[in-house]
């Protein structure tokens, strides 16, 4: 009887320890995610080059120089696997993704994969679960040989028809899918309502994977970071909104963040900050105030980052004159990193 006690005790010691091994891991994997820059508007798009950004490789090898380490990028699988079973990926469009996802790979920048702007997950989640499902059977085997410098992110701001509650009920099936080629790989999710921090309070994480890690995107005020944005109804109203920071604006910050930290530290999850952005029409003094004031508050908490984003209207780097914003770069990269 003692012996089997025994036996049972040291079983669950190794239980326990293995988690807390895994837990630790994953963790350190979400820290060397580091600083990084999402490749927005290129593979997202209707078709690359439609938003215009069309990638290149001379934008991975000045985004290492720069001293980022890593990229997201953002896919519109949806857009190019067909619409009825198996939902097959164009194995064109899916060749050029490798490219992206090695030309980052190769330049030792940690990159993060996911999918963009799936509207059906978000208009029907019922009629379109079967194919995102099909998407990531496609994708965990198509990239499970990849190095662990690669990230699998599964799904951008779910929203609408897809809430909280819907979301959790499919965040399982994800991962069932997932895990049978990738049993480690670390796998980002976000809570509802565009990845909206306050969210994370309704984010239900399978307790027994340890290889996750929770993102938040933070755009605000909104307000004030869309301003002018053209997609943005009413934005134009908000033209002229500034960040300074007064002490009520840098208290909202503070106090953002300090809720996404107690979160994370009660549910014992590695963060990402998967988005942040102000776009190029508000004023420029305020415009670095607020990216620099975000960025610090996220490295205060220890968070790994990713601005949105490299080329386009809230762009880091300038495609046409191939030369960065550098007082924007300053903001988002402390100059002792680049």
């Amino acid at each position: 009887m003692k012996a089997r006690f025994l036996l049972g005790l040291a079983a669950a010691f190794l239980v326990a320890s293995s988690s807390a091994l895994a837990a630790d891991e994953i963790h350190e994997a979400a820290k060397r995610l580091g600083r990084g820059v999402n490749l927005g508007n290129s593979l997202e798009a209707p078709s690359e080059g439609a938003w215009g950004l069309t990638l290149k490789e001379e934008y991975f090898e000045a985004i290492a120089k720069a001293g980022f380490r890593h990229v997201r990028l953002p896919v519109k699988w949806s857009a190019h696997a067909s619409d009825e079973a198996p939902y097959t990926i164009d194995p064109t469009f899916l060749a050029r993704v490798d490219w992206a996802v090695d030309q980052a790979l190769k330049r030792e920048l940690k990159l993060v994969l996911n999918i963009h702007h799936f509207d059906g997950m978000d208009a029907n989640p019922q009629a379109s679960e079967a194919k995102l499902l099909a998407i990531w059977k496609q994708l965990g085997e198509h990239y499970s040989e990849r190095p662990k410098g690669l990230y699998f992110e599964l799904l951008n701001e779910p929203h609408d028809k897809l809430t909280d509650d819907r979301w959790n009920a499919t965040i399982p099936s994800l991962l069932r899918i997932v895990r049978t080629s990738n049993p480690t790989r670390p796998v980002i999710i976000g809570g509802g309502n565009w990845n909206n921090f306050r969210n994370l309070a309704k984010l239900n994480l399978p307790s027994d994977d340890r290889n996750l890690i929770a993102t938040f995107h933070y755009y605000e005020p909104f307000e004030f970071t869309h301003q002018g944005a053209e997609w943005a109804k009413g934005s134009e109203k908000w033209l002229g909104m500034t960040w300074t920071p007064t002490d009520e604006q840098r208290k909202k910050l503070t106090d953002d963040f300090a809720t996404v930290a107690a979160w994370a530290r009660s549910h014992d999850r590695p963060v990402y900050l998967g988005e942040f952005g102000c776009y190029s029409k508000s004023d420029r003094a305020s415009r670095l105030a607020w990216t620099r004031g975000v960025a610090d508050e996220a490295a205060k908490h220890g968070y790994s980052m990713a601005y949105w984003e490299f080329g386009s209207g809230f762009g880091v780097y300038d495609p046409k004159t191939s030369e960065w914003r550098q007082p924007l770069l300053d903001a988002i990269l402390p100059k002792a990193e680049h």
